[in-house]
């Protein structure tokens, strides 16, 4: 998305224009990592409450001009399609690829897709919306039940929102927003810098991501901290 102001447009801007700035770089990023085709709902749902839900589900807080936390969860066949094309585009053959969505290559090569979006989405709205954000370190899960996320709970007046993704195949997957409700009034005129992300870039970052899946492939590291997660859920 790119914000123009023009005689004709409102001045003001809120929650779903965040959400569309976000949606944008959901399908993005992933549609270059993937080289296939990744498009979004026209319609948004109003929901009341954030959660992980199966088969895999990752989250985001960010933090800085707005609050806010981004979920994303995929199902399984989803999941496998996004990342056997993320990985045969990186030159693997497909034998060498995982076969279950509960691998922790799968969970790596989600979470490092996740963070390129969080990445793209925070350039947006230093663009778009002349603000900062950080962001921390995206969380991956494998589950076989749903998590409520109390995390939205911390902000003051949050508003909530979920998408839904198509993948090239036609597999689905929801993206869901809690933000602190807020509004962007445009005072006066600047020229607003450019912020793209190039595909080599991406590409660049998933390479790097990616030789750092196959030195790391999980181990006992990993389950910990996946325990560690789980419990400080409830779970």
């Amino acid at each position: 998305m790119s914000i123009q102001n023009t005689g004709e447009q409102e001045t003001t801007y809120g929650t779903e224009e965040i959400l569309l700035s976000l949606c944008d770089s959901v399908s993005k990023v992933l549609a270059v990592a993937t080289q296939s085709q990744i498009r979004y709902s026209g319609m948004v749902q109003r929901i009341h409450k954030t959660c992980l839900k199966p088969d895999i589900g990752c989250f985001v807080l960010f933090d800085g001009g707005f609050s806010g936390l981004v979920v994303i969860n995929f199902s399984a066949s989803a999941a496998m399609e996004l990342y056997e094309h993320y990985m045969l585009n990186m030159g693997m053959s497909k034998s060498d690829l995982a076969t279950s969505h509960t691998s922790d290559e799968v969970s790596n090569v989600m979470g490092e897709l996740m963070n390129q979006i969080v990445g793209d989405f925070t350039s947006k709205v230093a663009h778009d919306f002349q603000t900062h954000i950080t962001q921390n370190q995206p969380k991956m899960l494998a589950l076989n039940k749903q998590v409520m996320l109390s995390v939205d709970t911390n902000l003051d007046q949050p508003e909530a929102r979920r998408v839904t993704f198509f993948t090239g195949q036609g597999n689905i997957f929801y993206l869901e927003l809690a933000v602190d409700r807020t509004e962007f009034i445009r005072l006066r005129d600047t020229p607003l810098p450019e912020a793209e992300v190039s595909p080599d870039d991406v590409f660049d970052q998933a390479g790097q991501a990616s030789a750092n899946t196959a030195q790391n492939p999980g181990g006992e590291s990993g389950d910990s901290e996946q325990e560690d997660l789980l419990k400080s859920l409830g779970m």
